[in-house]
Formats: C-alpha cells, structure tokens, sequence
C-alpha cells in the first residue's frame, strides 16, 4: 500500500466501526431519516448518504481500472447490514488497488467523465479525494443528526487510536 494513505485509510476503517456500531444501537431506522430539505437533490435519506460514501469509493475504484460502473440502485439504503458489507468490499478493492496500483502512474493525469462533466486529474488526486470525501461526508451525518436530537461521542481524528495517543473522558 501507498505509505503516505495508510493513517487516512486506517482512520475512516475506524470511523466505518464506529456508524457501524452507532447504527446497530439506534436501530436501522435512523438511515431512512431524511437528509434535510436543502440537498441538491441526490440524497433523501441518512442511509442515500451512506451508500454514496462506500458507492464513490467503489466507483472510483472501477474508473482508476478501466471497470465497468457499479448501479448506485443496486445496494439498498435502508439496510444497515446490505450498506456495511458493501462498504467491506468497496474498501477491499480500494486497498487492493493501492496495493497494486503502479507508482510510476500516480501522477501521471488522467480524465474521468461524469453525467455533469468532465474532471482532470491524477490518481494520487483521486486517492485522496476518496479518503477525505468520506471524512466530509461522516461529518455531515453528523451534523444531520444533531439537529434531530441525536448525539455520538467525539469521531475526530485527534481521538481516534490512529497514530497513537489516548482518549481519556472527564
């Protein structure tokens, strides 16, 4: 694997836990909780928002290596169980391809076309988008859920056994 992704993918593995576990202990529910009214359109539920994090991951996965794209329709939302396995396995190949990935190509720029346009840009770009693309998305559900009453202990970095280091509460 790429050294320099290993404390990022070693992260969002941790917080992947974590929803997973916060999840299971609010009931499967919670993912057909509305997104809120302001999107922009591709997200009605907490649980749209799950898949798209593990689906971009996949997807990307499937752009960096020429492979078909995976129907975003095809994993259901409201299925907490369905989500994470999906995520297992889109976390597989994306640790797969770095493991693989040549060096040589990492800066090397590549175009990906999307239904809205087109993005130039190079693997290591595109890596690391995937990486902090989940962060974002974490933190919104977050957020998302805060405003409904709901409340998770502290998923930032800095307490996270990434790295080292401890969290001691009160």
């Amino acid at each position: 694997m790429h050294l320099e992704y290993t404390d990022l993918i070693s992260y969002t593995d941790w917080e992947r836990r974590k929803w997973y576990d916060w999840f299971r202990r609010h009931e499967a529910s919670v993912l057909t909780m509305s997104a809120g009214p302001h999107g922009d359109g591709r997200f009605q539920t907490i649980g749209d928002l799950v898949r798209h994090i593990f689906m971009a991951e996949k997807r990307y996965v499937e752009r960096l290596t020429g492979r078909p794209l995976t129907d975003m329709a095809s994993i259901p939302s409201d299925s907490l169980e369905a989500l994470f396995e999906f995520g297992q396995q889109s976390r597989r190949q994306f640790k797969e391809l770095l493991e693989t990935f040549p060096a040589a190509e990492l800066d090397a720029m590549r175009e990906l076309n999307f239904p809205i346009g087109t993005v130039k840009a190079t693997p290591r770009k595109i890596v690391t988008h995937v990486l902090t693309h989940e962060v974002r998305h974490w933190a919104q559900i977050m957020t998302m859920l805060r405003c409904a009453g709901l409340t998770e202990e502290f998923h930032d970095f800095l307490f996270s056994p990434v790295m080292g280091g401890e969290w001691i509460p009160g």
